[in-house]
């Protein structure tokens, strides 16, 4: 273990690592698409998931750093030209900004290595049909319009969320390994595919592909610093990298995070640090603030990287938070989609939040719960009314009714009916 330098309160910790997250930057009246692609710097990716009961989750990272913004900004970064943001497996599915797509080349280079289970059964036959289909069409493609020409396969039912044709796993191959690219989502959240060279522009393409150890160390030196202090375990989450030694090696494969981790520590890009409560070693990112307090009161999309590793969320923010979309409803605790709420340098209360639309436009949002955390302090209630409203603004919904579920309802109502 390399020799501590510095102690970091457990205060100290979450003010360098909300920073880090683009939470302390200024605030822009309106924002545009470079306060987008300065956020975008720190958060280092976005999460795309297919929820939508109230917004889709890449787009409420950017709500709880930038305030209400046009959310046509996100499509156009992602899906026009000059594109800034591209879909990849970078933590999860995710946005990312496009310069990572050679970064990513070894992961593409594992994927189409070995097909594991998911693609083992497919025929190579078809998935030159595909590549070969995608390329004639001359513009981005969904899967349902590609599967009658391709008679990939009836859909497999034997699993509710994973009824792919073989052609559609065809397509997640050749996108897995590089092959093809995401342009775009349509209106009903479908993939649309097409070639790379018809994606991303033509100087990231131009771009060499790093070694193994370079894309690693690049990857590495980003978590941190969206991070600003971090476990190994914390950094090698973030891109879903391989932490220790060990495991099945392929050529391309990275170096472990571990061996990346002291060769920036030698460089001086990492500081070893201790941080109050924590059984593990920490790193702290050069250069990385330490403001004296954290001007935030806003809500966090589950899938933002504040809480997106639960473990990390419980060691940071004392905060036990488990996503329960997929827990029976009887059995659910807070909710379907709770989201936290960030008070400063807290996560102070939870919110179950559903944004009930009417045809036409407007309708509400529903708070189908409302949990006040621990020590919350007294202006809770007041702090987190007028984020709902400012929330259900952005969304376009004409008003915020709180249901009568959870310790915080009660005065949360009174907040808001005293608005």
């Amino acid at each position: 273990m390399p020799p501590t330098t510095q102690t970091l309160s457990l205060s100290q910790a979450r003010r360098v690592a909300l920073a880090a997250q683009g939470f302390c930057d200024p605030p822009h009246a309106t924002p545009t698409m470079r306060t987008l692609t300065r956020t975008v710097e720190r958060t280092g990716v976005l999460q795309v998931d297919s929820v939508n009961v109230l917004e889709r989750a890449h787009y409420l990272p950017l709500y709880s750093r930038m305030g209400p913004y046009d959310r046509d900004l996100l499509p156009r970064a992602a899906g026009r030209r000059p594109r800034r943001l591209v879909e990849y497996w970078a933590h999860v599915q995710a946005l990312m900004p496009v310069e990572l797509w050679p970064v990513m080349a070894h992961r593409m280079a594992q994927y189409r290595a070995g097909r594991g289970k998911w693609w083992k059964d497919l025929e190579d036959d078809l998935i030159a049909r595909v590549r070969a289909e995608v390329a004639a069409a001359g513009r981005p493609v969904t899967a349902r319009r590609l599967e009658p020409m391709l008679g990939g396969g009836a859909r497999n039912r034997d699993h509710w969320g994973w009824n792919w044709s073989e052609a559609r796993k065809a397509l997640d191959y050749l996108y897995m390994g590089g092959e093809l690219a995401i342009a775009g989502r349509t209106s009903q959240f479908e993939v649309l595919y097409d070639l790379p060279e018809r994606v991303l522009p033509a100087d990231v393409l131009a771009l060499p592909v790093p070694s193994p150890a370079e894309a690693a160390r690049t990857l590495v030196l980003r978590a941190a610093r969206s991070h600003g202090v971090a476990s190994v375990g914390d950094l090698a989450d973030y891109y879903r990298m391989r932490s220790a030694r060990g495991g099945v090696e392929t050529p391309s494969a990275m170096p472990p995070v571990a061996d990346v981790v002291d060769s920036l520590v030698a460089e001086g890009e990492l500081e070893p640090v201790a941080v109050e409560g924590w059984t593990r070693q920490a790193y702290r990112a050069a250069g990385s603030r330490l403001p004296r307090r954290v001007p935030a009161a806003t809500l966090l999309s589950p899938f933002d990287p504040v809480v997106w590793e639960r473990d990390r969320a419980l060691r940071l923010f004392d905060f036990h938070y488990r996503i329960e979309i997929y827990t029976p409803p009887d059995k659910r605790v807070h909710g379907y989609y709770v989201l936290p709420f960030l008070l400063g340098e807290e996560l102070v209360a939870r919110v179950d939040l559903k944004a009930d639309r009417r045809a036409g436009g407007g309708g509400l949002l529903l708070v189908r719960s409302a949990w006040a955390e621990d020590g919350a302090p007294g202006e809770t209630p007041d702090a987190l009314a007028a984020e709902l409203r400012r929330m259900a603004s952005w969304l376009d919904l004409d008003d915020v009714l709180v249901e009568p579920r959870g310790d915080l309802a009660p005065a949360l109502t009174a907040s808001l009916a005293g608005r």
